[in-house]
């Protein structure tokens, strides 16, 4: 199409925001991917525009959304709902959603297989999904039903108003029994699919206390100031207190063995946080399952 008189003497990001309906943000992409073509060359985002010069501007090709699948989730529990929320106890070997790679069972589908309607924000396949677990981590999870309640608890995982208490058992005894551990964590170096603490990688803070020390392990209460991916099986791998039965992050196969432990002894034990609604204050709570509680009664019992 022509550039229309209107838009003569502008700059391209501010002229096709304009235009389009587009962000400045989506259209300078538009601009480094080179295209926007402006009379047949390719056009910067500082370029001015010019009337009557002949704009074409490619878009890239929609991705393909995955299909939510509604499949009925065994032992995912509701801990609370109402209007605007739903929170579910995730039983190990569940994903948040679907992904790359993951045929398994999804908290979205059994939401759907429940008969929940799920907020439609963020991509298709990962609706209402506001925070993950790790498909081998257990626990509450909260998932918003509303288009306000996902913006609004979004905020407050992103700013950090959200507490999220964790129960882990770990080999060894840390030292001190309380404490925090701040390490930036990262990609690690040949793995795709596992994390380190890296000089270059992203701010990460986990506070942890002491609950219950035994003989060969310590179960600790862990508070995360920061929600990076796999953040407390890095960090106290890192300082050589692997979780419990995380054969990933370095755990003794023996002592797994000797709990019955098939993965990690780590448990989303409460979520604290403002209700989108409302503002009032709301905890939910997730029992142990029974392998973790298992593995407990065999280090009490020895």
């Amino acid at each position: 199409m022509p550039v229309p008189d209107g838009l003569d003497g502008m700059r391209v990001d501010a002229g096709l925001s304009r235009l389009l309906g587009l962000s400045r943000t989506a259209v300078v992409a538009l601009t480094e991917e080179g295209s926007v073509l402006i009379d047949g060359a390719a056009a910067g985002k500082s370029d001015r525009l010019t009337a009557g010069a002949w704009l074409e501007v490619i878009f890239p090709e929609p991705k393909r959304e995955l299909v939510v699948e509604a499949t009925p989730v065994e032992g995912m529990n509701i801990l609370y709902a109402d209007d605007d929320i739903v929170a579910v106890d995730k039983p190990v070997g569940v994903a948040a959603h679907a992904g790359v790679g993951w045929t398994g069972p999804t908290v979205v589908g059994g939401l759907a297989a429940m008969g929940y309607r799920i907020s439609t924000s963020g991509a298709h396949e990962r609706q209402g999904i506001v925070h993950r677990l790790d498909v081998g981590t257990s626990g509450v999870m909260v998932v918003a039903q509303s288009e306000h309640a996902y913006t609004m608890l979004k905020r407050a995982f992103k700013e950090r108003t959200v507490d999220k208490q964790y129960h882990a058992l770990v080999q060894g005894h840390p030292d001190p029994s309380s404490g925090t551990i701040d390490a930036p964590i990262g990609r690690a170096r040949g793995n795709a699919w596992k994390f380190a603490v890296t000089a270059d990688g992203r701010p990460s803070i986990t506070h942890y206390d002491t609950i219950e020390a035994f003989q060969a392990a310590s179960l600790l209460d862990i508070h995360l100031e920061t929600g990076r991916t796999h953040q407390i099986r890095v960090h106290f791998s890192a300082v050589r207190h692997p979780c419990a039965g995380d054969l990933t992050y370095g755990a003794d196969p023996t002592l797994a063995k000797r709990l019955g432990l098939e993965r990690q002894w780590l448990h989303a034990r409460k979520l604290g946080f403002h209700h989108p609604a409302d503002g009032r204050w709301l905890e939910i709570e997730s029992e142990y399952p029974e392998d973790l509680s298992g593995a407990l009664d065999v280090l009490r019992n020895a």
